[in-house]
C-alpha cells in the first residue's frame, strides 16, 4: 500500500468514494487537474487501485480534454499473485473434481491482463521453480503483444522498470479488449467489502488464528488493516490473501494519530458480516 511508503503527506491523495472509474467526474478528474496544475507538477503520478479494479474504464478517463492536455498514461501495470494463480484462484474453469460455479475473479483477472503494459508476477518465492516456469509461459501468452512479464518477490522491483514505459495507453484502447466492453457501467454485484473496528490486540498470534478460521469458513478473498498492540510504539499491519496471512510492524503511530485496530474484509457477494465481525471480536 502506498500509505506505508513513508512519503510526505502532500504527495499521497486518497479517494475513498468506492470504484475509482465510477467517480471520474466527481473525484478523479478534479484531483488530476489539481496535481497537474501545481506550480511544480510531479514527473509521475502513480495511481494505485484495488485488486478488483477494471483498468480500462480508468484509462478511458484520460481521454477527457481537461486531463488529456496535461498528462498521459505512461503504462498500466498489473500485479499478479503467483501462488494464487498456481492455486487456480483465477481459473476460468475449475480444476477437475472442484465444485463448478461462476468465477468473477477470472473476469477481473482477464481484463487486467488484457489492459496491462507490464505484469509484475509477485510472490514467486511461494511457488516451486517448475510451477513458476509454467506460470511465466502461460501468462506471457495471455498478455498483450509487447507487454512485459517481470518476476518479483515481496513486491520489490526497480522503479526504473515501471516508469517510462511511454505506452500512451489512452490512445491505444482498441488493443486492450475488455469482457465488459459495450456493457455501459460495469457491475459491482459480484464482490463486497466492509470494515470494522477492533479493540486493542494484546495477542497478535491468537488474533491471527481467529482470522485464519474466519477466512476458511467464509472463503474471504482479502483482509487488510492495522492493529493497535498495547506496549508497542508501532502499528501492526495485517495482510491476508486467501489463506495466507502476513503481519509486520510498519511505522510508529503518529503523535496526533488515534491508535485504533481496524480491518477491511473483501469477498464474494453474500459475506455473513455479522458472523465474521463477531468471530474477530469487532466492537459493536
Amino acid at each position: 500500500m502506498l500509505d506505508g511508503c513513508g512519503c510526505a503527506a502532500d504527495t499521497i491523495i486518497e479517494l475513498a468514494n468506492g470504484c475509482l472509474c465510477c467517480t471520474v467526474a466527481d473525484a478523479f478528474l478534479p484531483v488530476m487537474e489539481s496535481l497537474s496544475g501545481r506550480d511544480v507538477p510531479p514527473d509521475h503520478i502513480v495511481i494505485e487501485t484495488s485488486g478488483l479494479a477494471l483498468p480500462k474504464p480508468l484509462v478511458q478517463a484520460f481521454q477527457w480534454p481537461a486531463v488529456r492536455s496535461r498528462v498521459t498514461v505512461d503504462g498500466v501495470v498489473a500485479v499478479i499473485d503467483a501462488a494464487a494463480v498456481a492455486g487456480n484462484r483465477f481459473a476460468e474453469s475449475p480444476p477437475q473434481g472442484a465444485v463448478v460455479h461462476d468465477n468473477p475473479l477470472a473476469e477481473v483477472f482477464t481484463d487486467q491482463l488484457s489492459c496491462a503494459d507490464m505484469a509484475l508476477l509477485n510472490k514467486t518465492d511461494l511457488v516451486e521453480n517448475d510451477v513458476l516456469a509454467a506460470l511465466m509461459r502461460d501468462l506471457s501468452a495471455r498478455l498483450r503483444p509487447g507487454a512485459r512479464l517481470v518476476p518479483a518477490r515481496q513486491g520489490w522491483v526497480d522503479p526504473g522498470l515501471l516508469l517510462g514505459l511511454a505506452a500512451a495507453a489512452e490512445d491505444d484502447l482498441m488493443s486492450r479488449p475488455s469482457l465488459h466492453d459495450g456493457l455501459g457501467a460495469h457491475d459491482h454485484d459480484d464482490f463486497e467489502s466492509f470494515a470494522f473496528v477492533l479493540p486493542a490486540i494484546a495477542d497478535p498470534e491468537e488474533m491471527e488464528s481467529r482470522l485464519a478460521a474466519a477466512i476458511a469458513a467464509h472463503d474471504i478473498l482479502r483482509v487488510k488493516g492495522f492493529l493497535d498492540v498495547p506496549g508497542k510504539a508501532m502499528r501492526l499491519v495485517v495482510q491476508g490473501v486467501g489463506p495466507r496471512i502476513q503481519r509486520y510492524f510498519d511505522r510508529p503511530w503518529k503523535i496526533a494519530e488515534a491508535r485504533r485496530s481496524q480491518l477491511v474484509v473483501i469477498g464474494l457477494k453474500g459475506l455473513d458480516r455479522a458472523t465474521i465481525a463477531a468471530a474477530l471480536g469487532a466492537i459493536a
